[in-house]
C-alpha cells in the first residue's frame, strides 16, 4: 500500500500540504487573466460557486478515494470500483504528469524573472519587458534549462519523504505565501487607483458573462485547476492519513485557504494594473499579467518596485513548487504502489519523462497554452466527473461508512453525498461540454 511505511506527521501537516497542492501559479498566474476575461464580478461569483457548490463534495469524495482504499492514484478507483475503473487511474497519471511537464516551464519562467530582479533590475518599459519574456520563453537553451532546474527542485523534495519532504517544504512554505501575500496586499491597497482596480475585479458586473461559454470553462477551468481535484494529488495525500482526520473540516481548510489566496492575489493584481493602466496587456494573454504587464508596472516605482517584483516572483516560486511536489507524488507514488518501486528510483523515473515531455511547451508558448487548455483544462474536469460518479453512484457505501468513522455527523454525510450526486455531477458534466464545444470552436475555427 501507498501508504504503508509512510504518513503525515498530524492533521496540519496534511492540511498545509493538500493546500500547498492547491494553491499554486494558478491562483497568480491565471485567475486575473480569466477575471478580466470574465468581466470581473461575474467571473468571480462563478468561480465561487462552482468552487463551494461543485469542487467541495468532490474534493471531499477524491480525499475518501485516498483513505479508504490506502492506494496511490493509479490503483485506488479499482480497489473501490472494480477493474472496469481502472481507465480513471490512467487519467489521473495522464493528467498530473501532463500538467507536470508545462506547469515546470512556467516555473522556470517564474525563477529566471525572480533572479533577473534581484541581480539585475526590471525590463525599463513595455519593449523591453516583452523582450525579456521572449527571451526567457524561447530562448531555447535556457528556456529548457528552467524546465530541468524547477523539476530537479521538485524531485528533490519528493525524494525525500512524506514527512522529510513535502510536509517539512508545506510547514514553512505555506505560512511564508500568506506573509508575503498579506505584505503586498497592504501595499497594493494604498497604489493611486487601488480603487478602480478592486471596483473592476470585483464589482464590474456584466450579467451577460454568466452565459457566455468561454466566462464558464473558464471558471470551471481556475476552480479545478486551482483547488486540484481530478488530477490524483490530493487522493496520493489522504492515502497517508489515519482514519480519526476529519476529511470534511480538512477539505474546507483547502478550499478556504486556496480560494484565500486567489482573492487576495486578484487583489494585489488590479490595483497594479489600474494604478499603472495595463488593462489591454492583461486581457490580451495568458502570460501577460504575470511576466510583462508586473514588471512593467513595478519599473516605474524604482527599487521600491523592484523590492516588491523580488517578493512577489519569490512568492509565486513557492507557490508553484508547493503545487508542483503533489503533482510528480502522483505517478511516484503509482510506481511504488503498483510495481514496489524504491522512492528515490521512482521519482527520478518520473522526472526524467516529464523532462521529455515538457520539452514542446519549453520551445513553443503555442504548446504550452494547448497543453494547458487540454491537460489543465478538459482531462482535470473529467478526471473531477469521474470521481463523482465513482463514489455517489458506484461506491456511496464506502463514501458514507469512511466518513462515519471519523465522526462526521449524518446528516453532514447525506447532504455531501446528495450534493456530490445531484448537483456536482450534473454541474460538471455540464461544465466539461462547455468547456470542449467552446474549445472545438476556438480551434477549429
Amino acid at each position: 500500500m501507498a501508504r504503508a511505511s509512510e504518513s503525515w506527521s498530524s492533521p496540519l501537516g496534511f492540511v498545509l500540504a493538500a493546500a500547498g497542492s492547491a494553491v499554486g501559479l494558478g491562483n497568480l498566474w491565471g485567475f486575473a487573466y480569466r477575471a478580466f476575461q470574465g468581466g470581473g464580478g461575474a467571473f468571480v461569483v462563478l468561480y465561487l460557486v462552482i468552487v463551494l457548490v461543485v469542487c467541495l463534495p468532490v474534493l471531499v469524495a477524491e480525499m475518501v478515494l485516498g483513505r479508504s482504499t490506502g492506494h496511490a492514484p493509479l490503483i485506488a478507483p479499482v480497489t473501490a470500483g472494480g477493474r472496469r475503473w481502472a481507465p480513471l487511474g490512467l487519467l489521473f497519471l495522464a493528467a498530473a504528469i501532463g500538467i507536470l511537464a508545462f506547469y515546470a516551464v512556467l516555473m522556470g519562467w517564474t525563477g529566471r524573472t525572480l533572479l533577473h530582479a534581484l541581480l539585475v533590475g526590471l525590463p525599463a518599459d513595455m519593449a523591453a519587458s516583452e523582450s525579456f519574456f521572449a527571451l526567457i520563453s524561447s530562448s531555447g537553451g535556457g528556456a529548457v534549462l528552467g524546465l530541468l532546474v524547477s523539476l530537479a527542485l521538485t524531485g528533490a523534495v519528493v525524494a525525500a519523504g512524506v514527512r522529510g519532504g513535502i510536509e517539512r517544504l508545506s510547514r514553512w512554505g505555506m505560512p511564508a505565501l500568506f506573509l508575503l501575500l498579506l505584505g503586498l496586499l497592504i501595499w497594493a491597497a494604498f497604489l493611486p487607483g487601488a480603487g478602480a482596480g478592486y471596483h473592476q475585479f470585483l464589482l464590474r458586473w456584466d450579467p451577460a458573462k454568466l452565459l457566455d461559454p468561454t466566462t464558464i470553462r473558464n471558471a470551471f477551468t481556475q476552480a479545478f485547476f486551482s483547488i486540484g481535484t481530478g488530477i490524483g494529488a490530493i487522493l496520493a495525500y489522504a492515502a497517508y492519513l489515519n482514519r480519526r482526520s476529519a476529511l470534511a473540516i480538512e477539505a474546507v481548510s483547502v478550499v478556504g485557504m486556496d480560494t484565500a489566496v486567489g482573492l487576495m492575489a486578484g487583489c494585489v493584481t488590479f490595483p497594479l494594473v489600474a494604478s499603472f493602466g495595463l488593462g489591454e496587456v492583461v486581457s490580451g494573454s495568458t502570460v501577460g499579467t504575470l511576466f510583462i504587464a508586473l514588471p512593467t508596472g513595478l519599473a516605474s516605482l524604482g527599487m521600491a518596485g523592484r523590492l516588491v517584483a523580488v517578493l512577489f516572483f519569490g512568492l509565486a516560486y513557492i507557490a508553484a513548487i508547493t503545487s508542483s511536489v503533489s503533482l510528480l507524488e502522483v505517478p511516484v507514488s503509482s510506481l511504488i504502489d503498483g510495481l514496489g518501486w524504491r522512492r528515490r528510483e521512482a521519482v527520478w523515473s518520473c522526472v526524467g519523462l516529464v523532462g521529455v515531455l515538457g520539452l514542446p511547451p519549453a520551445l513553443n508558448t503555442a504548446a504550452l497554452e494547448v497543453m494547458d487548455a487540454l491537460f489543465g483544462g478538459v482531462l482535470l474536469i473529467l478526471g473531477g466527473l469521474l470521481v463523482a460518479l465513482l463514489l455517489s453512484w458506484q461506491a456511496p457505501a464506502r463514501f458514507l461508512a469512511d466518513l462515519q468513522g471519523c465522526a462526521t455527523p449524518p446528516g453532514l454525510r447525506r447532504a455531501l453525498l446528495l450534493s456530490l450526486r445531484w448537483i456536482s455531477v450534473p454541474a460538471i458534466a455540464v461544465g466539461l461540454g462547455v468547456s470542449v464545444l467552446d474549445l472545438a470552436k476556438m480551434w477549429l475555427g
